[in-house]
């Protein structure tokens, strides 16, 4: 996959979708990045920094943007892992890749959980 293949979520998808999208790429996981205000995701990349970049350009703040990955044939809470390069942020009071705070958690899987239907 190609950067050209990466795309902003902005509608449902299935997790079939990003099944297929994982075994293109990384066999089981799908990067994405989140933008937790404007309630989009950018999916396809190779690094969550492209994503990121994508979602730059149209128009995200890097303040609301967070990176994660998807296993989409995963149930449960692990599915989503929170861990990226971007992450780390001591401005926000992010100092790890990890996503430290509850609450921009719940941000990322609210906006998640609304884009990819369990199909």
């Amino acid at each position: 996959m190609s950067p050209s293949e990466m795309r902003i979520i902005r509608e449902r998808l299935t997790r079939t979708e990003l099944v297929t999208m994982a075994q293109a790429r990384f066999g089981d996981m799908v990067k994405a990045v989140v933008d937790i205000s404007r309630g989009v995701m950018a999916v396809g990349g190779e690094l969550h920094a492209d994503e990121e970049a994508l979602l730059l350009e149209d128009g995200s703040r890097q303040a609301d943007l967070w990176g994660i990955n998807l296993y989409p044939s995963e149930s449960g809470p692990d599915w989503i892992e929170f861990d990226s390069m971007i992450n780390v942020r001591p401005s926000q009071n992010n100092r790890s890749r990890d996503v430290e705070h509850e609450a921009t958690r719940a941000g990322i899987r609210r906006v998640v959980e609304t884009l990819v239907s369990v199909q």
